[in-house]
């Protein structure tokens, strides 16, 4: 049974959901996993902390340069073609990574990771968006969310786990190489021939969206809240590894790991947020998701581990159902060419997720873990204010 052919009660074909579930899973699970390991890299690669969080904004700075681009082959040539090869190609530079000699090397593998990366991420949100009705599509995206969610903690926690246990970051590269190749083959297998997909004529038709999308007043409220939210992800759990590795708390590479189990929250939280999306008045949502960004953020800000850990899990309850809301939108609120359109709410994701990693490095060094989170909010005000005018007429 295809995508297309889903059944008309609503239904969604299991081994469809499970092929782009993976295709989730496999995006983030290479993404994030050296986020939980940057202290260890820098004693075993010889260079400051400050510079091993290169690793984590290299494949973002890839993805966000490649994303447009993408969006325009997928609009002409399909979607599963560049969905399957890309996971199957992603293989290569994550083993390559296990061997990296030096920190621009690693830095070098996980570019190419991330050159790799949104030609599954894009295009996987465009293929859902043309293959299911709006409804089906928009619960498909929130169990899509939740199969990103998963792979972002699985990396963190997988890596740092085996680098505790074996005394060897390069084993934990080795270990998500073989979880790529098998979702790899998951997504070969099981992944559905599109059947709905309409190409574009040629580069020119693609690059006559571009206009049009960047007119779109609903779209770029969209892309404002993408990059808002990797922007709060990445100043959140980036810079968190690096209070909690110092005094008091003085964390391992296995307990930052663990620290990531909150993103469970978001797992459960993401198919909710894609259910009361098809329903609900999207701002409404969208504002009580800031909220508990806000209240997490302020919790983290005490000095009880199990404080800082709540109010890390209030900001997962709050952010990823922010990227179920904008990523449902895409396929309602685009008029064409809507792989394109993915392709530059990616854009502004990464983005919004290299500025993470870039700013708030400025406001740890001058102010601490209190300027991080400062920052992080003022992001998450400004996000919300471009969606609530932007979404009014959803």
């Amino acid at each position: 049974m295809s995508a297309a052919s889903e059944p008309t009660s609503g239904g969604i074909p299991r081994t469809t959901a499970l092929a782009l579930v993976v295709a989730g899973y496999v995006t983030f699970v290479n993404m994030w996993c050296t986020q939980a390991i940057l202290p260890v890299l820098a004693q075993s690669l010889h260079v400051s902390p400050a510079l091993t969080g290169y690793t984590v904004t290299a494949p973002l700075i890839a993805t966000a340069a490649m994303a447009p681009l993408i969006g325009m082959l997928s609009d002409r040539f399909g979607r599963r073609v560049f969905i399957r090869g890309a996971a199957l190609l992603l293989i290569i530079p994550t083993l390559l990574a296990a061997t990296a000699s030096s920190l621009p090397m690693l830095i070098a593998c996980r570019f190419l990771q991330g050159l790799l990366l949104p030609f599954i991420f894009t295009v996987t949100i465009a293929y859902i968006s043309d293959e299911m009705s709006p409804a089906n599509a928009m619960k498909m995206v929130g169990i899509y969310t939740s199969g990103t969610i998963t792979g972002g903690f699985s990396g963190r926690l997988i890596v740092g786990f085996v680098t505790a246990l074996t005394h060897n970051w390069r084993i934990g590269f080795l270990v998500i190489g073989l979880i790529t190749l098998v979702a790899a083959l998951i997504i070969t297998f099981l992944l559905p021939r599109e059947t709905r997909f309409k190409p574009t004529t040629g580069v020119a038709g693609a690059l006559a969206s571009f206009p049009n999308h960047l007119s779109n007043k609903r779209l770029l409220g969209t892309y404002a809240v993408g990059f808002g939210v990797l922007f709060s992800l990445v100043s959140v759990f980036t810079f968190i590894n690096f209070r909690l590795a110092e005094a008091p708390y003085h964390m391992g590479p296995a307990a930052l790991g663990a620290i990531f189990v909150v993103y469970l929250g978001g797992v459960a939280a993401s198919p909710v947020a894609g259910r009361l999306g098809a329903k609900m008045n999207r701002q409404w949502l969208m504002a009580g998701c800031t909220g508990l960004i806000l209240l997490g953020l302020a919790l983290t800000l005490a000095s009880p581990l199990w404080m800082i850990a709540l109010g890390l899990l209030l900001i997962c309850f709050g952010v990823f159902p922010q990227q179920t809301l904008a990523t449902g939108f895409i396929g309602i609120a685009a008029r064409g060419a809507k792989s394109t359109a993915v392709g530059l709410y990616v854009t502004a994701y990464y983005i919004g997720g290299s500025f993470g990693g870039i700013i708030p490095a400025a406001a740890w060094h001058s102010a601490g873990w209190i300027g991080c989170a400062a920052i992080t909010a003022l992001v998450q005000l400004l996000m919300l204010g471009f969606a609530w005018k932007s979404w009014k007429t959803a």
